[in-house]
């Protein structure tokens, strides 16, 4: 029976789904997202977490504990240096999992998991992408133009008319 082993074992030897998760960590932590699938990324979400949150006090007990998960010290590096700067003041949730849609080989589902605080980056890829402008939508913004200029616009009299007055016809 499984009573209390609710962490998905993906399909791996305890050594190999380590492995993974570490490995998997680390490029989180390097790239700041990565794309795999949706039962992998869950389950990087509840091992790299308790990680992350390690890494908002800086002590050589918590790096060391840090690297023994994670192997790479390029990596704790970075995250006590600085990630523990922009997570410093947020009470947990750390990491965000996007669902993207399955993939072409396999049909698996994939995800995108990311850090929630460098979200700024997608931003700014948002900012720098330029709206394409299609022939079509330009011409049909043209010729509404000129079916306004074509139109008579009304004319205002310059002075009111006094409705007393008959207008005389000399």
């Amino acid at each position: 029976m499984r009573h209390n082993k609710k962490f998905n074992h993906l399909g791996r030897t305890k050594s190999h789904r380590e492995a993974l998760l570490s490995n998997m960590a680390v490029s989180l932590i390097k790239a700041k997202r990565i794309t795999t699938t949706v039962a992998k990324a869950k389950a990087l979400r509840v091992y790299a977490e308790p990680i992350i949150n390690r890494a908002k006090e800086d002590s050589t007990n918590n790096r060391r504990i840090v690297f023994s998960f994670l192997q790479d010290k390029e990596a704790v590096k970075e995250l006590f240096g600085e990630i523990s700067v922009k997570i410093a003041n947020r009470p947990g949730g750390y990491l965000r999992v996007l669902k993207l849609g399955n993939r072409l080989g396999d049909n698996a589902a994939t995800a995108m998991i990311e850090f929630v605080d460098y979200n700024e980056n997608l931003l700014k890829e948002k900012e720098a992408e330029k709206k394409t402008k299609t022939r079509r939508s330009r011409a049909k913004k043209a010729v509404a133009a000129e079916n306004d200029d074509d139109k008579p616009k009304p004319s205002k009299p310059d002075k009111p008319v006094d409705p007393d007055e008959t207008p005389t016809t000399d």
